[in-house]
């Protein structure tokens, strides 16, 4: 049974913008650990590939936060929810304390997809109850 559905677009010049003005520590506010290392990887060999790695994971976080139906309200965290890609390049979802938990004890199950084209990141996440 379907939980939750969220779905984002987000202006990567804006996120741009708020990196300029904020530098790294936009991206260590919203991205989670294995996340900020992805980020920098693509963002040292081209910048604009680790903004738009930035602002798909923006976009997804608040895809997701609306799928749950918490918004950016306890437990749900930036640096909680990172969004992560398989070895096959398909994104998932991996939580953490205590968004973690909470999600757990809901009986949920998250899928994710994210998209990026010159201007703009979406993102669309469907929460279902076992």
């Amino acid at each position: 049974m379907i939980h939750g559905i969220g779905t984002d677009i987000c202006d990567i010049r804006r996120i741009q913008a708020t990196f300029e003005r904020q530098g790294e520590r936009f991206a260590e506010r919203v991205l989670g650990d294995a996340e900020l290392d992805v980020w920098r990887k693509r963002g040292a060999r081209w910048p604009q590939r680790g903004i738009r790695y930035l602002a798909t994971r923006f976009s997804a976080k608040e895809a997701f936060s609306k799928a749950i139906g918490l918004g950016m309200h306890s437990p749900m965290s930036w640096r909680a929810c990172e969004i992560l890609n398989a070895p096959s390049g398909a994104p998932h979802i991996v939580l953490h304390e205590p968004l973690k938990s909470w999600f757990e004890a809901q009986g949920l199950r998250a899928h994710v997809t994210v998209t990026d084209e010159s201007e703009y990141a979406a993102s669309f996440v469907v929460v279902e109850k076992a």
